[in-house]
């Protein structure tokens, strides 16, 4: 059988090694050293517009600092896109809080800024004016950023951004990770880049960045023995890790343009099978990293997502559905959803393709020819 065809796996640049090697050479084994100052600026750096970055454990672990920092505690409400991976929504839980899930609109995926308005003033008739706004970049796909922006201000509640999909994507110019109040990173094994496992916190705010990294290291006082006025978690990304990440983000640029490529096959390859739409930007205002490609298929032909799912899986190729949305999960069904059935949909109908930055061209000839034969 031939090699297994990944829907996104690791692919390294070759500078990895030598900063790892560095961090053992010089001892620095222990949770925190060079490497992770270096990781934190080299991000920092790229994503401009005088943001402060924290380097993580997980993306999650900066979501839930993300809503200590806005002070979300137990009883508050949390307004979460519904069209996302469960990271998103789960440490609003973490902190008693409960969420309240929007629905998406068709052009981005992404939350709707019409319901999200109908949301915030329902929950603020009902007594519980919301105190964040999480926003997902799904799939690479920036957000309407000056549409949700403009609810933020309106309302005064803050936006954090979860870009842990999106490093590399731009809105009209602006990079995704800067567009928040509060933005974080994912760095797990199937992202754009990774360094293991990890993610970041990123803020205009210095405070922040101080804050996040206090709480991140067990919250200890300064003091010459230990002493703690605050609960802390251990959530500090580690040297080794951030040596990784330091090799990952010379070759960010390039990984983001190997996905746009695979993007771009896939949009010729289906543009001549009906029923089938490749998920784009629509508009040059966007620009995505493509971090997963997706379709939709128009189940009218006896072609349909779980159907082709299944016979790329005959051929040892992996594709995945699209999110189940967070309001149809049996662990929220008890949460409010603002919205129509723009995510059910998407999820129902929708499926990611292989897409990783490692991909040949003998895996790109082979997921052409499964797709083909399936459609034909």
């Amino acid at each position: 059988m031939n090699s297994k065809i990944w829907l996104s796996s690791p692919h390294m640049g070759g500078n990895e090694l030598s900063y790892i090697n560095e961090a053992f050479d010089a001892n620095w084994i222990a949770p925190l050293g060079p490497n992770v100052n270096n990781f934190e600026e080299s991000i920092k750096t790229y994503l401009g517009n005088g943001v402060e970055v924290a380097a993580l454990s997980s993306g999650t672990a900066a979501l839930h600092l993300a809503l200590i920092l806005l002070g979300v505690t137990k009883d508050d409400e949390v307004i979460c896109q519904s069209f996302t991976f469960a990271a998103s929504a789960n440490p609003i839980i973490y902190q008693g809080a409960a969420p309240v899930f929007v629905d998406s609109e068709p052009d981005t995926w992404n939350i709707c800024p019409k319901h999200l308005k109908l949301a915030i003033e329902d929950r603020i008739k009902k007594g519980k004016k919301p105190k964040a706004i999480i926003a997902v970049h799904l799939y690479g796909m920036p957000y309407k950023a000056d549409a949700l922006n403009e609810i933020s201000k309106a309302y005064n509640i803050p936006i954090i951004e979860d870009s842990a999909e999106a490093l590399g994507s731009t809105y009209k110019n602006k990079n995704c990770g800067t567009l928040g109040d509060i933005s974080i990173l994912s760095f797990n094994g199937n992202k754009i880049i990774t360094t293991s496992g990890g993610g970041a916190l990123v803020s205009k705010l210095p405070e922040h960045k101080e804050k996040a990294v206090f709480l991140a290291t067990q919250a200890r006082d300064q003091a010459p023995h230990y002493q703690h006025t605050q609960i802390g978690y251990n959530y500090r990304m580690s040297n080794i890790s951030a040596g990784i990440g330091r090799g990952q983000m010379e070759v960010l640029d390039d990984h983001v343009n190997l996905r746009r490529r695979t993007n771009s096959f896939y949009k010729d390859l289906f543009s001549s099978i009906d029923d089938v739409t490749v998920f784009e930007e629509p508009n040059s205002d966007y620009y995505s990293n493509h971090w997963l490609s997706a379709i939709i298929i128009n189940e009218t032909n006896g072609k349909s997502r779980e159907g082709l799912r299944v016979y790329l899986e005959t051929l040892n190729i992996e594709s995945r559905p699209l999110w189940k949305p967070m309001h149809m999960q049996p662990v929220f069904s008890n949460a409010p959803f603002y919205g129509t059935n723009v995510a059910e949909n998407l999820f129902k109908y929708g499926l990611c393709l292989p897409s990783g930055s490692n991909l040949g061209e003998h895996e790109i000839s082979r997921i052409k020819e499964g797709i083909l034969n399936y459609f034909q």
